[in-house]
C-alpha cells in the first residue's frame, strides 16, 4: 500500500529513467492525470495516454530523452510537500525553480497548476513537487 501516490509517481518516472524505459505505467488518479498533462505541456515528456481497466485505471508516460546525448529531459524530480509535513506557500512566497528553468506543481483551489499560472492568478496552496 503507497501512503503517498505523489511521491511514487515521481520515483517511478525517476527508476524508469535511470533504467533508460521508454514507457512506464503509474496507476491513475486525478491528480497524477493533472501532473502528466502539465509535464506534457511544458516539455517534460513525449506524450501521456490514459487507459481504463477494471481498477482505477493506468497512466501510460513515454519519456523523453535528448536525441544525441541520450540524457533524459527531465533532470531533477523532487518531492516538497509530504504527508509528514506538508508545505503551503502564498502567492508571494512561491519560489522560482532553477532561476525560473524548471517549474513547481501546486495544488491549489483551482486546480493543480504551474508556479508561474499560479503567481498569474494569484493563487497559493501546497507546493508538490519541483521540476526541472
Amino acid at each position: 500500500m503507497v501512503t503517498d501516490p505523489i511521491a511514487d509517481l515521481l520515483t517511478r518516472i525517476r527508476n524508469a529513467q535511470m533504467a533508460r524505459h521508454r514507457i512506464v505505467e503509474i496507476p491513475a488518479s486525478n491528480v497524477k492525470k493533472r501532473i502528466a498533462e502539465i509535464l506534457y505541456d511544458k516539455g517534460y515528456i513525449l506524450k501521456y495516454k490514459f487507459e481504463v481497466d477494471s481498477k482505477q485505471g493506468l497512466i501510460k508516460i513515454a519519456l523523453k530523452y535528448d536525441p544525441i546525448t541520450k540524457e533524459p529531459a527531465i533532470k531533477s524530480l523532487e518531492r516538497i510537500s509530504r504527508p509528514g509535513l506538508r508545505q503551503y506557500a502564498k502567492p508571494a512566497e512561491i519560489r522560482r525553480v532553477q532561476a525560473g528553468l524548471g517549474i513547481s506543481i501546486i495544488s491549489t483551489s483551482k486546480g493543480v497548476m504551474t508556479d508561474k499560472e499560479a503567481r498569474n492568478q494569484n493563487v497559493g496552496g501546497e507546493v508538490m513537487c519541483n521540476i526541472y
